[in-house]
């Protein structure tokens, strides 16, 4: 079905009231339909429309006084998931920066983001070939170390679901589910992932877990670099740098920052 462009024009428009929705009631706490219609210069039906879609996503609710709205419990539930990740980018700076200063290879953070791993935080070292920035990127889940480590833990069908169709980056990508899993099984059994090749061609990174006070796999944290730089001998130097900075990040995300 072709969108026009007068479709994709009202779409945003939809997606610009809805937000200014979200926003008056921010400044007002509480508000009706007829002040909001008013606010925003539209009719009372089209700001009935647009608040009950919020509210399916329970994103405004009713208060005890019907016919009046207030920011419903998923806005609290997306504000803490910010909160949450800037607070695992801010914990993990000054380790990711001296992991960086270390190996002098490109370290980056990642968090699971629906079907795919998101870089949140990157530090390039001095050894690093590519000033390409991966914040804000998502990355497969099956063709990368990361990606490996954040859905190594998890059980079918949520994993099945995760994953989808091992689509092939690579000739070295894996595409095949059983040998995905058998890898998945390693990386839990020594605690970090390897990725050779695997995304793109002449690009290795080793990956471990960062985990939060119940011991569940919150983030990952890669070293990165040229594959002919990531020999076996190197392997063995990095994997215990990388393992004590994500057990150092996994520490202070279980004290928190007024505790140590």
């Amino acid at each position: 079905m072709r969108t026009t462009t007068r479709d994709g024009a009202s779409t945003v428009q939809s997606v610009d009231r809805a937000v200014t929705i979200l926003e008056l009631l921010a400044l007002h706490g509480a508000a009706g339909i007829t002040q909001l219609a008013r606010e925003l210069g539209v009719h009372k039906s089209t700001a009935s429309r647009l608040v009950s879609a919020l509210e399916r996503r329970r994103l405004v609710e009713q208060v005890e006084e019907r016919g009046r709205y207030r920011l419903g419990v998923g806005v609290l539930k997306l504000a803490g998931a910010t909160n949450a990740r800037l607070d695992l980018v801010q914990e993990a700076r000054p380790v990711v920066r001296r992991l960086a200063s270390e190996t002098g290879e490109t370290v980056n953070l990642a968090v699971l983001s629906g079907g795919a791993a998101l870089y949140v935080d990157q530090v390039s070292g001095a050894s690093s070939l590519s000033s390409y920035n991966w914040v804000g990127q998502h990355i497969p889940l099956h063709a990368t170390s990361n990606g490996k480590v954040l859905v190594s833990e998890l059980a079918d069908p949520e994993l099945g679901r995760l994953l989808g169709e091992l689509v092939r980056y690579t000739p070295a990508t894996i595409t095949d589910r059983a040998t995905l899993d058998l890898q998945l099984a390693e990386v839990r059994e020594r605690g970090w992932a390897v990725a050779v090749d695997e995304l793109d061609v002449g690009l290795t990174a080793l990956a471990a877990p960062v985990r939060d006070a119940h011991g569940d796999v919150v983030a990952s944290v890669s070293v990165s670099g040229p594959t002919f730089r990531f020999g076996g001998l190197r392997v063995d130097e990095l994997v215990p740098l990388l393992r004590a900075a994500t057990a150092e990040i996994s520490g202070r995300l279980a004290h928190g920052p007024g505790e140590r």
